[in-house]
């Protein structure tokens, strides 16, 4: 394989049938082999205060109780995932939709609870490159949802940005790798409401005043910071930008320095 593309696509796109129907398609059309982890926290959060469950969120960080665990395993693993795949196939491209669980595909362990009890938030422990490989080879896109697993019959929400950078870095050990996370917005933009605002490029030694000084916040914290270490272990370049930009060279660039 000459190279692979990783895309994570994240849930206000997931939310919008006609922008998600434009990326599947875009990403459909992607040359070469290719594998899609999507999120959807919108919907697994209306979903749970329809339930009456309380929704915490910690820099961006959803808190994982039994109750919203089960919630989130039915949205992402279930409805999103069949969903995605339905529309994949629609487009021509032959996907199989897995969770971590799924061929023991990426197992993960539940996060220390200190400083912060995640309650059941996993973090990554190994990604099964062989599998990722015989997968591709067969001409099947795989598409993980964010549930993982312990080995151990437990399941564990895992950060889909996070499971994106972990694939990523399974995928840079069969062939150079690229990975994209599509979202609403052009890239990382200094006004979130100004896409002419945006930022073209993001190092380790830039990212830390954004961040401080409060461009950067929520749920691009984790989007930069796994970006940062995917770079750092071997991933050859991540952007990030608009759903509808998937084929277009546009979006924030990040480096390692």
């Amino acid at each position: 394989m000459e190279r692979i593309t990783v895309v994570k696509i994240g849930g206000n796109v997931i939310d919008n049938p006609a922008a998600l129907k434009r990326f599947l398609k875009e990403f459909a059309a992607l040359e070469g082999p290719k594998i899609l982890i999507h999120g959807g926290g919108k919907l697994a959060t209306r979903l749970a205060e329809r339930l009456e469950l309380k929704v915490q969120m910690v820099d961006g960080r959803r808190i994982t109780d039994k109750g919203t665990l089960d919630v989130v395993t039915m949205v992402y693993a279930g409805l999103i995932n069949k969903q995605v795949i339905a529309g994949l196939q629609a487009a021509g491209c032959n996907a199989l939709g897995l969770s971590g669980a799924d061929g023991n595909a990426v197992t993960a362990r539940r996060r220390n609870p200190h400083p912060v009890d995640y309650g059941f938030v996993g973090d990554i422990e190994r990604v099964d490159s062989a599998l990722l490989r015989r997968l591709l080879e067969g001409g099947i896109t795989p598409v993980f949802s964010a549930i993982m697993h312990d080995g151990k019959g437990t399941l564990l929400n895992c950060n889909a940005d996070s499971v994106a950078s972990a694939i990523a870095l399974g995928a840079a050990q069969i062939a150079p790798t690229e990975l994209v996370f599509c979202f609403e917005k052009a890239g990382v933009l200094r006004d979130p409401e100004d896409d002419t605002t945006l930022i073209r490029e993001i190092t380790a030694a830039t990212y830390a005043p954004l961040k401080a000084d409060g461009t950067v916040s929520k749920g691009m914290i984790p989007k930069i910071e796994n970006a940062l270490k995917a770079i750092e272990k071997g991933v050859r370049s991540v952007t990030i930008k608009h759903s509808d930009n998937l084929l277009n060279d546009t979006g924030t660039v990040i480096r390692n320095s």
